[in-house]
């Protein structure tokens, strides 16, 4: 069974140039034959930037049941590659709903647990200079799939942050939310998948890993 992990990691001023293309993009609802949708809740800007109508960020996922956790697992007691690596596979999306854009892995094997913690941890990266939405100079991070030679691409701008994925077309825009947001929305998600996944396995609550990564990134305002 393939697994995978999203990884972060600041990059340096230049990026590769080269995009490639996947085939096809997961739904969203429960149209999506064996998987088991997240309800999310996607918020809107205080304020627009660069269109009269401003973007709404909306994060998801999917669990596959072709890729399910085997029935021996120890939630209680798993580790760190574990919850980042081996279980809670499906695929994400990120999704501009304003504009019904969206990117989207359609593979099945995404640690989908590991696909919330990396985004939080990159919007801490994004946010290492003192001058925060004042800062004009660029700040990149990405998150990387171990099975796949694709990733999302992240550059902040002031306050905005860009993102890409390299399976897209190049002459493609890229999805574009306040940092603030991204930051917000991906600690929901976090919570939010937590809680799903508690939910279906119990004894996960009780994993100090959890308790730690709950204390770690808090839901902000």
């Amino acid at each position: 069974m393939a697994t995978g992990t999203a990884r972060q990691r600041t990059t340096a001023e230049g990026r590769p140039a080269d995009r490639r293309l996947a085939q096809g993009r997961p739904p969203r609802g429960p149209s999506c034959a064996g998987c088991t949708p997240r309800p999310v809740q996607a918020l809107a800007f205080g304020s627009p930037r660069r269109d009269t109508i401003p973007p709404v960020l909306d994060i998801g996922y999917a669990l596959s049941r072709r890729h399910p956790d085997s029935p021996q697992t120890d939630y209680r007691r798993a580790d760190r590659y574990a919850l980042r690596h081996d279980l809670f596979l499906g695929d994400v999306y990120l999704a501009d709903t304003e504009e019904d854009r969206e990117l989207a892995t359609a593979w099945g094997w995404v640690p989908v647990l590991d696909f919330a913690w990396a985004l939080c941890d990159i919007a801490e990266l994004l946010d290492q200079d003192p001058k925060g939405s004042r800062a004009s100079r660029p700040q990149y991070a990405e998150l990387d799939f171990t099975e796949s030679a694709d990733r999302l691409l992240f550059a902040r701008r002031f306050g905005w942050v860009d993102i890409e994925a390299e399976w897209r077309p190049e002459s493609e825009r890229p999805l574009s939310f306040s940092h603030a947001e991204l930051r917000r929305e991906a600690r929901d998600f976090l919570h939010d998948l937590l809680a799903d996944l508690a939910e279906m396995h119990e004894e996960l609550d009780e994993n100090p890993l959890v308790w730690d990564l709950r204390a770690r990134f808090p839901r902000v305002s």
